[in-house]
């Protein structure tokens, strides 16, 4: 053998020999920054990491998405959770306002009693669903969420918010208005961000006009809610 191909066979030995450096994979952290329209409290912060979900973080959120009519809580089913991050994600929001989360049986009973067209075994009921308001790029995470065929979405053009859950994969639209006034147990919530109401038939208008919002108003008024959220957390 000549002695050109020895040394390159021993290159290759001594090449094959060396460890595989793993590039390191970039830890997973998954946050959420929320406002409970009924009570002002606000959660912010991770709740998912490389472990998976934090102990300390669900417990808080269990207390925070609890049922507000009585005070109740349940664990939360973190899949909801990772679906409303990623339906934030895919739309560039970093915060959301929750018109409802967990509800007792006696709350769902009474939402069911309302033209609001609850189910029965609503996933409210088991920590599973999320109902919530984004004061832009509402439609658009809407059909976010139904592409990731994930759970359960809700769409509610004419009352301003959507739901979203971690059960069967299904699509619904529900066009009456009034429906996030009855989340609000039927009167504005003084935590909504200015300058936004809840008007007399539950839909968001505008403070200043008393007309629903746009889609241009809600843009050109994005960034005063985003300070209303700020002056929230500071409290």
């Amino acid at each position: 053998m000549k002695r050109r191909s020895i040394l390159s066979i021993a290159a290759l030995s001594v090449f094959a020999s060396r460890p595989v450096l793993a590039v390191p994979a970039v830890p997973r952290i998954d946050r959420l920054d929320l406002i409970n329209a009924h009570t002002g409290e606000r959660f912010s912060g991770a709740y998912r990491d490389a472990d998976g979900p934090i102990g300390s973080a669900m417990k808080e959120l269990s207390f925070f998405l609890r049922d507000f009519h009585c005070g109740q809580e349940i664990s939360m089913d973190v899949r909801v959770l990772d679906f409303l991050s990623a339906v934030l994600s895919a739309v560039g929001e970093s915060r959301a306002t929750i018109l409802s989360a967990y509800r007792t049986p006696a709350t769902n009973a009474m939402l069911a009693r309302t033209t609001f067209g609850v189910a029965e075994r609503s996933q409210h009921l088991y920590g599973r669903a999320l109902d919530i308001y984004l004061p832009v790029r509402l439609e658009e995470a809407m059909l976010h969420a139904r592409a990731m065929r994930r759970g359960g979405v809700g769409w509610y053009p004419n009352s301003h918010f959507m739901h979203v859950d971690c059960g069967p994969v299904r699509n619904w639209t529900l066009t009456g208005g009034g429906f996030g006034r009855l989340l609000l147990d039927g009167k504005a919530s003084k935590y909504f961000p200015e300058p936004i109401a809840i008007s007399a038939k539950g839909e968001f208008v505008s403070r200043r006009s008393g007309r629903p919002l746009t889609p241009t108003d809600r843009l050109a008024l994005h960034d005063l809610v985003q300070k209303a959220l700020n002056s929230l957390h500071r409290r």
